[in-house]
């Protein structure tokens, strides 16, 4: 039976929330100081609509602070018009290239407003996990490690062999590669491989917070169909309702569809260029600071890294002087490539 475990690191300038399956981390959260609260699937707000576009059944919404959302709009739905106030709910996130996804509530009135909050991180992660959060040095440390996990590109399979997960802006290709497992029979070794990569993608996924068309390239030949399936329907059952398989393709290969909720957990992290943002760098700094702070208590420490995250560091410096007093100082190297960080002590 599957074992699920949630922890909760608060650290200076964000909070994480992390939730391992089986000892493997399954979702990450991540929850920045000065977030807009209406960034959060299940937040509720008066936002107003700025035009309507029948031909797409849609309507595109002002949410408070300005940011845009998709309002689909349902044959046997109220009347709307552009500047009606309506009361939408947030259903999946903004990202990149894609506006935010509200469903519709009820007529409203007045100016865009928030209304409602969503969960809290705790709650969610006692949904998702039935379990009551974890916090401290173990928390930090399953949070530096679905943090790493989110950013990989190959994973290990159980027994042997490995996945590779890499989104476009059409779809989520995973390979899966034979490798090195052990088995005196091909057919035999490619099916086990097969399964195991599906189990494992699922987990990987909900982590990555990825979804939309997923597409499996198999291993091997004569794939038995049902019970590919019917691992895929177990093993993504977490993510209905909305998730679709599809058969598998003379081609070999399994598509299905996985609903979308939260933004890719590496957008938060990453720039387009695929670097640390600013800010990541610098919360990563301040944590690094922290530690080796904890590690050489009284000593004078030093922060290096690149410009753009010297100048983010800003924002974290007096929540990091709160935990660790005045003793550290911060060089920026105007050399150093995005994202490039390190502490010492002296």
């Amino acid at each position: 039976m599957s074992r699920r475990a949630a922890y909760i690191d608060a650290g200076i300038g964000e909070t994480r929330g992390v939730v391992l399956l089986d000892g493997f981390p399954e979702r990450l959260v991540i929850e920045r100081d000065g977030a807009d609260p209406m960034d959060q699937p299940g937040a509720k707000a008066v936002a107003r609509i700025r035009k309507i576009e029948k031909a797409f059944s849609a309507a595109f919404v002002e949410l408070p602070g300005g940011a845009d959302a998709m309002l689909p709009i349902k044959p046997d739905g109220p009347q709307l018009h552009q500047g009606q106030a309506v009361a939408v709910e947030l259903r999946s996130q903004a990202r990149r290239g894609k506006s935010a996804l509200v469903r519709l509530l009820e007529p409203a009135e007045g100016p865009p407003r928030l209304l409602e909050a969503a969960p809290g991180l705790a709650d969610r992660l006692a949904h998702w996990a039935k379990a009551q959060p974890l916090t401290g040095a173990q928390a930090r440390e399953a949070a530096d490690a679905a943090e790493e996990a989110v950013l990989a590109v190959v994973h290990a399979l159980p027994g042997g062999g490995t996945i590779s997960i890499e989104p476009t802006r059409a779809l989520v290709a995973i390979d899966i590669d034979l490798g090195d497992r052990p088995g005196t029979e091909a057919k035999r070794a490619a099916r086990a491989a097969n399964l195991a990569a599906l189990a494992a993608a699922s987990r990987l996924l909900r982590l990555k917070a990825l979804g939309g068309i997923i597409i499996f390239d198999l291993i091997g030949r004569g794939h038995d169909g049902a019970a590919l399936t019917a691992a895929a329907r177990a093993a993504f059952t977490p993510d209905n309702p909305g998730v679709a398989i599809g058969p598998i393709s003379k081609f070999g290969t399994l598509e299905m569809i996985v609903p979308r909720q939260r933004r890719p957990v590496a957008e938060d992290l990453l720039d387009e260029a695929g670097f640390p943002t600013p800010l990541t760098g610098a919360l990563r700094l301040a944590r690094l600071l922290e530690r080796e702070g904890r590690a050489a208590p009284g000593a004078r420490l030093l922060g290096r890294c690149d410009s753009a995250t010297a100048a983010a560091f800003a924002a974290v410096q007096g929540g990091l002087t709160e935990k660790l007093g005045a003793r550290f100082a911060l060089e920026a190297q105007r050399d150093w490539p995005a994202g490039r960080i390190e502490a010492s002590s002296r």
